[in-house]
This record gives structure tokens, C-alpha cells and sequence, in this order.
């Protein structure tokens, strides 16, 4: 069985990250029999940090290590760019642990603009959970709109919108395909999880 280690910045993404991963593996790739362990969770501002980031690395590998699985394993870390490129901010994280911790199956997605923003993208399909205006263009590029979360929490239909609350229950509801034709960061995710064997 193949296990993947997350490290993620948000408490919402605690949750939804791993349903997240499932889903992708199961129904988009339609593999089976991934093993996701519980995510580590660290601030941003921390994960930035060269001495920071290998700390989590760290740590993911022992829990990875704790498996009783001999199978294949990685460590995905997912963080938001906010303001920053992905393009540069990404590469630069990957070459902190390739060139520290070379012996580790490492990568890194960096959602453009944040994880809320995969949201937008499958917007359409969201609807028990968000008045999608008819016709918005920027549903259909949310990246180059920079829809954030603010984007969710204006168009929210629920009261007010919880990380922790509604992005498990979004994640669990999203149309991947569609989120995957519309945000280039999520389908860097998903060709991440294709990278990896079957079994």
C-alpha cells in the first residue's frame, strides 16, 4: 500500500486534505488502497523557513517510518502562495529538502491562490453550499482572478463559512474533474499523485 505523509498550514486542511487525496486516488485516477496519515500541521510563516520546514519534514518521515506498511511512501506538503509565485516558491521548498534530506520521496504543491480558491474553480458544483453568480468569468479562471477566500465567504449560502466546519464537507462535495480543468495548481496536485506507483 502506498502512504503519503501530508504537511499542511490550516486547521481546515487537517480534515480536508485527506479527503481530498482519497478522492483524487479513487475516483479521478481510480487507483485503490491509499494510505493518507494525519496531517502535520505548521503555521505558513514557519514552513517558509528552511530550519522550520525540515523540522516537519522530519516528522513526517518518522510517522512514516511508524507504518507497518513496507510499501511506497511520500511527503506532500500543500501550502497557499498568497502572494507569492508558485513557480518560484514551489522549486525552492523541493530544493531545501532535496539538497538536506535527499533520501526522501519529497514534493510540494502550492495552491494558487489558496486552498479556497480550488473551490471557486468547482463552483458549479458547490451550489448546496454557494450562490455561484450566473455566468461569472471568474469562476472559470479563478487563478488569474485571485478568488480567494473572501470569494467563498461573500457568496457563502450557509451563514458565515468555517475552515474547519465546510471545507471537509466542500472537499467531500467538489467536482474534481472540473476543479482540475480550471485551476492549474490542482492539477499540479493531481499529477503529483500520479506520479506515484499503483500499489
Amino acid at each position: 500500500m502506498i502512504s503519503v505523509a501530508p504537511i499542511v498550514e490550516g486547521h481546515g486542511e487537517v480534515s480536508a486534505l485527506r479527503i481530498l487525496l482519497v478522492r483524487i486516488w479513487t475516483q479521478l485516477l481510480r487507483r485503490s488502497h491509499l494510505d493518507v496519515l494525519q496531517p502535520i500541521r505548521q503555521p505558513r510563516s514557519k514552513l517558509v523557513q528552511d530550519e522550520e520546514l525540515l523540522k516537519a519534514v522530519d516528522l513526517a518521515s518518522l510517522k512514516l517510518g511508524a507504518r507497518a506498511s513496507d510499501g511506497p511512501s511520500r511527503i506532500l506538503l500543500v501550502l497557499d502562495a498568497d502572494d507569492d509565485p508558485p513557480c518560484k516558491l514551489g522549486p525552492k521548498l523541493v530544493r531545501t529538502v532535496s539538497r538536506e534530506r535527499r533520501h526522501l520521496a519529497f514534493s510540494t504543491v502550492v495552491a494558487q491562490v489558496e486552498y479556497e480558491t480550488w473551490f471557486v474553480a468547482a463552483a458549479d458544483s458547490l451550489t448546496d453550499f454557494l450562490d455561484v453568480p450566473l455566468e461569472a468569468p471568474e469562476v472559470r479562471d479563478p487563478e488569474a482572478a485571485r478568488c480567494r477566500k473572501a470569494w467563498i465567504m461573500k457568496h457563502f449560502r450557509r451563514g458565515r463559512y468555517s475552515e474547519t466546519v465546510d471545507q471537509p464537507r466542500m472537499t467531500a462535495a467538489m467536482d474534481l474533474s472540473l476543479c482540475r480543468s480550471r485551476s492549474p495548481s490542482f492539477d499540479k496536485l493531481c499529477r503529483e499523485l500520479e506520479k506515484l506507483p499503483d500499489r
